[in-house]
């Protein structure tokens, strides 16, 4: 399983931001009304956010406990947390893409039309939009960071190589 970059993450935020910022440019300019920003977007985003983040807390309280060799320690099942990373991941590239997408559009609203109360309302759910796309985002690299074997480190603390399970490879 190969890490989120965050280089490619920008990328998808800008080329949405850009392709959202023209695409309702140019559905103004054909005349149509362009569509409205969902209240709820940023708070199912920030939804999102919060069950990433207490994933990545629970996680790592758990893998603190098993390092430690405490004896209440529950051990933390290798499938479970790499369903939790692939979530993160999946979380994290289309956070980036929505959050571009509100970010142009938002963008686009505040440039045009900012005097409109209705719009300027949209606007700032688009805003919010992005900032918990952002918080998304930022979980997510958490919660991957929270999950990921260090360098020869294999599932039970043993040195090994860096094939799965940290088996030679």
């Amino acid at each position: 399983m190969n890490q989120l970059r965050i280089g490619t993450l920008v990328g998808l935020f800008a080329v949405s931001a850009a392709l959202a910022w023209a695409g309702a440019g140019l559905w103004d300019s054909l005349g149509n009304t362009l569509p409205a920003v969902p209240l709820l977007a940023p708070v199912i985003l920030g939804l999102i956010a919060a069950v990433l983040l207490a994933t990545a807390l629970s996680l790592r309280s758990r893998l603190r406990a098993q390092r430690e060799r405490r004896p209440d320690a529950r051990p933390v099942d290798r499938l479970m947390a790499a369903r939790a990373v692939v979530f993160g991941q999946a979380s994290a590239l289309v956070s980036a893409v929505v959050a571009g997408l509100y970010g142009g559009f938002g963008v686009y609203l505040a440039m045009n039309m900012l005097e409109i109360s209705n719009r300027r309302d949209q606007a700032i759910y688009a805003g919010l939009s992005v900032v918990t796309g952002v918080a998304v985002v930022a979980t997510a690299l958490f919660l991957e960071r929270v999950c990921r074997l260090s360098d020869g480190e294999g599932p039970n603390g043993e040195g090994g190589g860096n094939g799965p399970m940290g088996e030679p490879v």
